[in-house]
């Protein structure tokens, strides 16, 4: 078991990562002091019925537990999620004594924790990702649902009191989900050094050829990546804007092609491609932007941007990206592997770029 020490200007707390953390989740509760209070679970309920009920049991022997089920994925970031959560914690007796245990990727990490962030002004919550991608969102607090016309419009900062990483967890998730994951485990390695990246280049060849142990320092190094950033920039003010390296793009990718369609891993590799190609163009970062897409798309990431999603729509969404000032897009770009820096980027160049991530598979 390794711990990860997440430090805020609000507050500090561990991230646990290792095998059979039922028991360790349930002392911490206990020397919290929960053992008479309201434990809210708010579960994927996929992962419910593979993980979920076992879970839930154990925590009964101890803890008065009330379980609501949401769905997988970005579905369960709606408004009309978010009142359905809601009203069960209000049905239910859970008051501010209680505390909410997030269970599932990272969309129920953020719905859940945002849940938690109003509900009664807010609660405690304690996350139990299920997912590789959730090792970036279940870290740093931030917490939302998505809007029709933005991703993750809707939220604020909530910092958890533990987020307990079950790599059990990670053994049934599909290849399409452990290819997500590994998108935002890139990117960290883009924001950290050579080394990182050199290390998954050589070592992620293929889904058959990921052990756990390389896994296990891969999540690892990626939090400790997100937890530095964290540590100077809370309530993303200057360099926590760093972390949305791959994501202007991508998030448009990904709300234009409706949420769920693609996942959010796979729109941030080409939101990556996209980023690199502007960092080549604009700060004569020296990188070889199509031989990393070959890479990637040899691993299995569908790096298409289809016909119907055209520039102009995928602007339209990106001047209504959070880091936008003016209705003008910024991006986090790299003058070289571990160098971000957040600028803005002219219409101009911005479509050059797209037409390049259009072109650079055919």
């Amino acid at each position: 078991m390794k711990k990860v020490a997440i430090e805020t200007a609000s507050k500090t707390y561990d991230v646990i990562i290792g095998n059979h953390l039922t028991d360790s989740l349930s002392s911490f509760l206990i020397e919290k002091g929960y053992r008479d209070r309201k434990i809210w679970i708010i579960a994927d309920e996929a992962v419910y019925h593979l993980h979920g009920m076992v879970l839930v049991e154990y925590l009964k022997k101890t803890f008065d537990v009330t379980v609501h089920l949401a769905p997988s994925g970005e579905r369960a970031k709606t408004f009309e999620e978010f009142e359905r959560a809601m009203t069960h914690g209000l049905m239910n007796g859970v008051d501010r004594s209680s505390v909410v245990i997030a269970l599932g990727g990272g969309a129920i990490g953020d719905m859940a924790g945002f849940v938690a962030s109003t509900f009664m002004r807010g609660v405690p919550f304690i996350g139990v990702p299920t997912t590789i991608l959730a090792h970036d969102s279940s870290v740093g607090g931030k917490v939302a649902i998505n809007h029709p016309l933005g991703k993750n419009m809707i939220g604020q900062f909530h910092q958890p009191e533990a987020v307990f990483f079950d790599l059990d967890h990670l053994k049934s998730l599909p290849e399409r989900e452990v290819l997500s994951g590994f998108g935002e485990v890139i990117k960290h390695a883009f924001l950290s050094g050579e080394d990182f990246f050199e290390d998954i280049k050589n070592s992620f060849r293929g889904l058959g050829a990921l052990d756990d142990v390389f896994l296990e320092e891969c999540l690892e190094r990626g939090i400790k990546v997100k937890a530095d950033i964290v540590a100077r920039d809370e309530w993303e003010s200057s360099v926590r804007a760093y972390l949305n390296f791959g994501h202007t793009y991508g998030h448009a990718v990904e709300s234009a092609s409706g949420y769920g369609n693609r996942t959010h891993g796979e729109c941030v590799v080409v939101g990556m491609i996209y980023a690199l190609y502007l960092s080549r163009k604009m700060s004569g970062m020296t990188f070889d932007v199509e031989g990393f897409a070959h890479w990637a798309a040899s691993l299995g990431y569908d790096l298409t941007i289809p016909e119907e999603l055209s520039f102009a729509y995928l602007y339209a969404l990106m001047t209504r990206d959070k880091k936008a000032k003016n209705g003008e897009p910024q991006f986090v770009l790299l003058r070289n592997i571990g160098e971000p820096y957040l600028t803005r980027v002219s219409k101009e160049d911005l479509e050059e770029a797209d037409t390049f991530i259009r072109t650079i598979n055919r």
